[in-house]
């Protein structure tokens, strides 16, 4: 069983296979990176599930004259929040025929707002077919309003399309300065760990590798399967985890080197011991994101597949690139502070002090610990579901200015209207059916299908868009017009919202579950246990709530956000679980091997003493990639960035450095029910001090 693991550790160490593994595994990942390099994954973030209500509509205006033109929205207003004057209004209206002059479509208004301080011109383009036409559309119809100046008034073009350009145009340049932040925190928290000037160099190299390569990898399999998701996202798990996995090989080959001569000897060892732990944990990320495959929002189902293959990347490069990396290095990579048999292992001793005292008394861990994160849980009450299209923005943008002013002034609904589309027979019930509807201010005949069999109809509501007044109007409407006949489909980006919201609370009441359920298998099947895994997984769960909480919570205090987005919750709770399971598995798996030797609670002692300073470092690590999300526009990576960061600080110094151990001090050699450790069984278990030779049972070769 062991077989190949022992010869491959020995290839990848030894003094002719170190360099051939490492120029294989080098022009392996510049290979694939050149043969994807031309990949480019297209602009994409539908939020509404392909058979949705709103999808079915959206797909059936394709039916109607015109299905190629997009509305946009010229809003105008007062610099000085004044009424506007007949000659402003004046001036404003002279912007219609230079607005179709260059679109080369008519436009409606201007229609001015009941108070007189706003006016709103509807303006229509025909963006073509071209990769960027949208785009070209849009600027093109600020330009023209840009080169017709008004005294006094501003003018902002808002709108879907517009909306759609300024997160484009937000972007631009967001994702090379977030991998330039990325390499900066991994290196600066790297040096810190190793205090080397050298050795950050490897890993870091090696991570950097292997996230180019799953950018582009994921990129040419998103286009191939038409996937949406955020590559930024993917960036970081890829640089957040692949860190993490290194820094547990490294962390076990400089305790090895302190009992073994020969390097490549300590390496194979050390490759060997974390091969397990690596693995582990990998597995469970990978899995736990494959179960997104069941999501019905088209960018959280990307998302997963993306993740799940830049991590296996992040493992092969990890486990196959940076043994041999390190190997060719040799002891010296660790200047100044150069491991040797004999010598003692830094920073143990505070570990192993924090370790004792915990294990020894117990209870007040335990209890300190569950009550914070019961406090921090309470985070989640009070919070709101959903932002509305201006609050997706961390940055100003013309179209979140253009809402603003166009919900100040004029009916709440006019920004997100609903709409209809029904069979040209039952245009007269459905009309009368949703103009009953408490909160509908207008219905409006806006176009019938090529073959005058289907009408389209406009819906405006009273209701500010995205608030639970407005999506409780969209179901009303949708009741309505169902009852009126089964012909009629309610979307729009009003129903959009709607259909949105209840795809992600279904995708989190699916996937939630399961994402348990992976972690859960993983830790039986690494643990051969059935009392730890299930105490584990359930502290793990809480943790996860406690930091959704927390985030949700800072996030009010600190930035304003009045409600998480709707894909958050699912996402940060699989991240939190998945990744957070990582150092349940480093300590855990040690926990054991240690305990195999000494019994359960000085096993656990030797557990904390050698893994409290690499998972502290690997959770700042992570914590670190993600908080550097908050440096793209959107507020949905912002939220996720935070609340994942401080889940992972949470896990780090509270539940792994003081609940865990604790907890298996209170209930013993039972964790490991139903199986039987051999030292316990022959010595008893006894207590942490006792028996614990120092930093030697720290640096023991592990058992299994």
């Amino acid at each position: 069983m062991h077989r190949f693991p022992d010869s491959l550790s020995r290839v990848l160490t030894s003094r002719r296979g170190a360099w051939l593994s490492l120029a294989l595994g080098l022009l392996a990942l510049v290979a694939l990176i050149g043969a994807f390099g031309r990949a480019d994954l297209a602009a994409g973030g539908d939020a509404m599930p392909p058979r949705s209500e709103s999808a079915q509509v959206a797909s059936l205006a394709d039916e109607f004259p015109d299905a190629d033109e997009q509305s946009l929205l010229v809003v105008a207003s007062r610099d000085d929040g004044g009424v506007l004057t007949p000659a402003d209004l004046e001036a404003i209206a002279a912007l219609v025929p230079v607005i179709d002059a260059g679109s080369g479509a008519s436009s409606r208004g201007p229609v001015p707002s009941e108070d007189g301080e706003a006016a709103v011109i509807q303006a229509t383009v025909e963006p073509g077919d071209a990769e960027d036409a949208v785009e070209h559309a849009v600027d093109s119809l600020r330009a023209t309003i840009a080169g017709q100046p008004i005294d006094g008034i501003s003018v902002q073009v808002t709108g879907g399309a517009a909306f759609g350009v300024d997160v484009a145009a937000a972007f631009d340049g967001a994702d090379f300065t977030l991998l330039l932040v990325t390499i900066g925190i991994v290196a600066l928290l790297l040096i810190l760990t190793y205090r080397s000037p050298v050795l950050w160099l490897v890993p870091l190299v090696v991570v950097a590798l292997a996230d180019q390569l799953a950018s582009k990898a994921t990129a040419a399999l998103g286009t191939a399967l038409e996937l949406q998701f955020d590559t930024g996202i993917v960036s970081v798990l890829v640089f957040g985890a692949g860190t993490n996995y290194a820094l547990l090989l490294v962390s076990r080959y400089r305790e090895q080197l302190l009992q073994d001569d020969d390097h490549r000897t300590a390496l194979a060892r050390a490759w060997r011991a974390s091969l397990p732990a690596i693995v582990a944990s990998n597995a469970t990320v990978v899995v736990s994101l494959l179960t997104l495959l069941l999501a019905v929002v088209p960018g959280t189902r990307g998302l997963g597949v993306a993740s799940a293959v830049g991590l296996l990347i992040a493992l092969a490069a990890v486990l196959l690139v940076l043994p041999p990396a390190l190997a060719v290095c040799g002891r010296g990579v660790f200047w100044p502070f150069v491991p040797r048999p004999g010598a003692p292992l830094q920073r143990v001793g505070a570990w192993r002090a924090l370790g004792a005292r915990v294990v020894a008394r117990p209870v007040l861990p335990v209890v300190a610990g569950v009550v914070m994160l019961a406090v921090a849980a309470a985070g989640l009450i009070g919070t709101q579901l959903g932002l509305t299209q201006a609050e997706r923005f961390r940055v100003p943008s013309e179209s979140a200015l253009g809402l603003e002013v166009l919900g100040d002034h004029f009916v709440a609904g006019e920004a997100e209207p609903m709409v209809v589309i029904a069979e040209a027979a039952d245009e007269d019930a459905v009309t009368s059916a949703i103009d009953d509807v408490p909160g509908v201010e207008r219905v409006t005949l806006v176009a019938e299908s090529d073959d005058s069999s289907l009408v389209k109809l406009l819906v405006v509501g009273d209701a500010e868009p995205g608030s639970p007044e407005s999506l409780q109007l969209v179901r009303d409407v949708r009741d309505a017009a169902h009852d009126a006949t089964g012909s009629a489909l309610v979307g729009g980006p009003a129903g959009a919202a709607v259909d949105a919201r209840d795809a992600n609370v279904r995708d989190f009441l699916t996937i939630a579950p399961l994402v348990l359920l992976v972690t859960l298998a993983v830790l039986l099947v690494l643990l051969r246990a059935v009392v730890a895994p299930l105490v584990l997984l359930l502290v793990n769960a809480l943790s996860a709530t406690a930091a959704i909480g927390a985030g949700a919570w800072l996030g009010r205090v600190l930035f304003g956000w009045t409600a998480l987005d709707l894909q958050v919750p699912l996402l940060a709770f699989l991240f939190l679980v998945a990744l957070g399971v990582d150092y349940t598995i480093f300590l855990v798996h040690r926990a054991r091997s240690e305990a195999a030797e000494v019994g359960t609670r000085p096993g656990m002692v030797n557990a904390v003493a050698a893994t409290g300073g690499v998972i502290t470092s690997a959770g700042l690590v992570l914590a670190g990639v993600f908080a550097a999300l908050g440096l793209l526009p959107l507020v949905t990576l912002g939220q996720l960035g935070l609340i994942v960061g401080v889940g992972v600080l949470m896990d780090t110094l509270v539940v792994r450095t003081l609940v865990v151990p604790a907890l298996f001090s209170l209930i013993g050699d039972r964790m490991w029910w139903p199986g039987r450790l051999a030292a316990s069984h022959d010595r008893g278990d006894r207590g942490p001090e006792e028996g614990v030779p120092g930093d030697a049972a720290v640096l023991r070769e592990p058992v299994g």
